[in-house]
């Protein structure tokens, strides 16, 4: 297992098709391990179709140990999953969308604020 993955439970699967579910994604990642959460990211809605579920071709999913994780990394990176290849390796933060505290927003901080505000009379509002 390489350097700082220790402790990683979560992989990103990539490259997955429109006919593929949530049940397909646990049945095919199951064999490797307890799957906590399976997360298929739902792609903006059409509105023209308020009743179809499109997901955005990628889906999360969370084992129970790191061992477990990295075993479906190395079983299923660049493996098909119903003519599709898939790209699977460890799920990484997005960048820029992590609040500096934690789960505060970051207009909570008193930095922000004595940056950003101003006093409700200079405001207009």
């Amino acid at each position: 297992m390489e350097e700082g993955t220790k402790g990683k439970k979560t992989i990103f699967i990539g490259g997955i098709g429109d006919d593929v579910d949530e049940t397909v994604i646990y049945e095919h990642f199951a064999a490797f391990g307890d799957i906590i959460e399976v997360q298929l990211p739902p792609a903006p809605a059409n509105p023209s179709k308020p009743t179809e579920f499109k997901h955005r071709g990628f889906a999360f999913v969370t084992y129970s140990s790191p061992t477990d994780a990295q075993d479906a990394i190395d079983n299923m990176d660049l493996n098909e999953l119903r003519g599709r290849v898939l790209k699977v390796n460890q799920a990484k933060p997005m960048k820029g969308l992590q609040p500096p505290d934690g789960n505060r927003a970051i207009w909570e901080s008193e930095e922000w604020l004595k940056e950003h505000a101003k006093p409700l009379a200079q405001s207009g509002g």
